[in-house]
C-alpha cells in the first residue's frame, strides 16, 4: 500500500522538465511586456506632472501677473520622483515647458499659446 501511494504522487523528471520549460516559456513572453507597462506609468506619471505645473502656472500668473522661470517659485507644485521638468521659456503671456522621467520613453511640452498644448516626442536614447 506504501509502494502504491508514493507512485502515484510521485511526477517524473521529464514531466518536471516540462513543467519548468512551460513556465520559462510564459516569462519569456511575459518579461519584456512588463517593462513596457512600468514606462509607460513612468510616461503618464511626467504627463500628470506637466499638466499639475501648468495649473499652478496659471495660479501663479493670476497673483503675479507673469508666468514662473522657475518651478521652485509655484506655490504648492512638486514633481513627482524620477521626473525631471524645466521651464524653458516664461514671460507674461505665456510659456513653455518640458517634462521627463529617466525610466521613461517620451518626452511631454506644454506650450501654452499652442494648441493643443501638450505634446509628446520620443525620448532619445
Amino acid at each position: 500500500m506504501k509502494q502504491r501511494f508514493r507512485a502515484a504522487c510521485a511526477f517524473t523528471l521529464f514531466e518536471l522538465l516540462v513543467v519548468i520549460a512551460i513556465i520559462g516559456v510564459l516569462a519569456a513572453v511575459a518579461v519584456p511586456r512588463f517593462a513596457d507597462f512600468r514606462a509607460a506609468a513612468y510616461d503618464s506619471r511626467s504627463q500628470q506632472d506637466l499638466r499639475n505645473l501648468a495649473a499652478a502656472q496659471e495660479l501663479h500668473r493670476a497673483s503675479a501677473e507673469a508666468y514662473a522661470t522657475n518651478p521652485g517659485e509655484l506655490t504648492g507644485f512638486v514633481p513627482s520622483d524620477g521626473v525631471e521638468i524645466v521651464i524653458e521659456h516664461a514671460d507674461r503671456t505665456a510659456f513653455r515647458a518640458r517634462a521627463e522621467h529617466e525610466a521613461g520613453r517620451r518626452v511631454y511640452s506644454w506650450d501654452s499659446a499652442a494648441r493643443p498644448p501638450l505634446t509628446a516626442s520620443q525620448r532619445p536614447r
